[in-house]
């Protein structure tokens, strides 16, 4: 063990910074948890009265529940379609995550391993339609999603819009990675006789799956957290999103439901804590290190 010398800078200063900055990082996550644990709709964690001492106010921002309640949750469910909400976010976005990623995975390997005309314009046509916000182009979405198409306040909308938002990131991500897989893994294939369509799926999707972990991710939250064009096309309450469905527990009522608001934040967090960590096994790289010698 190496013992520290005299002339060595102190460490505590780093390390009080750190800590500091995890205290920072922590403190709204144990915010919402305490809003939401506390069964109450207030802001506040305890009643601070007027003469209260310093020690008082001090515990007044000190985010921790006077008395630990699940009735927000309770009432989440009981007294608002909660529930279908959330069926409506699972099912916009594994829709969505399954369309954006086989697009995304044939587009990316066409770009990667062919040649044919137009194929850096298309690839910088992609590169640059991420360059514009995606508020720009609602009011045109929403004319030909709702006025020309009649989609409007359906699962279709939404899985069309989220899909093309997330589709050319992911290309230009797995066209990248499909371009580190070596080529001679798909001549060996070709000369023992298989096809295209094998040495896609059996060979190089097998081998990107961390890519195609990343880009599933990726296309679910997209969708999973988008609120604008769902609260632009969907106009009937049973076919809210989630994250639509918790704007009026802060915005339709006069008195702001703070508690429940925190309660369903926390649930919609779950799935995609969920997803993360089942694709986390798959958030590595270097499969195919070492697969051909030379």
């Amino acid at each position: 063990m190496r013992e520290r010398r005299s002339d060595d800078p102190a460490h505590w200063p780093l390390h009080l910074f750190l800590a500091l900055m995890v205290l920072v990082t922590l403190y709204p996550i144990l915010m919402v948890l305490t809003l939401a644990f506390s069964g109450g709709q207030s802001l506040s964690f305890v009643d601070v009265p007027a003469n209260a001492s310093l020690l008082q106010r001090l515990r007044g921002i000190i985010p921790w529940p006077q008395h630990v309640s699940a009735a927000n949750f309770v009432s989440l469910f009981k007294e608002q379609p909660f529930a279908r909400w959330l069926l409506n976010s699972v099912i916009v976005s594994g829709v969505t995550t399954l369309l954006g990623v086989f697009l995304a995975c044939t587009a990316g390997y066409a770009f990667s391993r062919f040649r044919f005309p137009g194929r850096r314009s298309l690839l910088m046509l992609f590169l640059v339609s991420q360059m514009f916000p995606g508020t720009l182009i609602m009011i045109p979405l929403f004319i030909i999603i709702v006025q020309w198409l009649n989609l409007g306040s359906t699962y279709t909308s939404l899985v069309l819009v989220y899909s093309v938002t997330a589709i050319p990131f992911c290309v230009w991500m797995l066209k990248g990675y499909f371009d580190t897989i070596p080529k001679e893994l798909e001549e060996s294939a070709l000369i023992d006789g298989a096809s295209q369509a094998t040495i896609f799926y059996r060979i190089i999707l097998p081998l990107a799956k961390p890519a195609v972990a990343i880009t599933a991710l990726f296309a679910f939250m997209t969708a999973w957290n988008e609120f604008i064009a769902a609260a632009t096309f969907m106009n009937r309450e049973v076919m809210y999103t989630a994250p639509v469905g918790l704007r009026f527990f802060v915005g339709a009522y006069q008195t702001p439901q703070w508690g429940s608001f925190a309660a369903g934040s926390i649930i919609a967090a779950i799935p995609v804590m969920a997803l993360f960590l089942f694709l986390q096994k798959y958030l590595v790289s270097g499969l195919t290190a070492g697969a051909v010698k030379g």
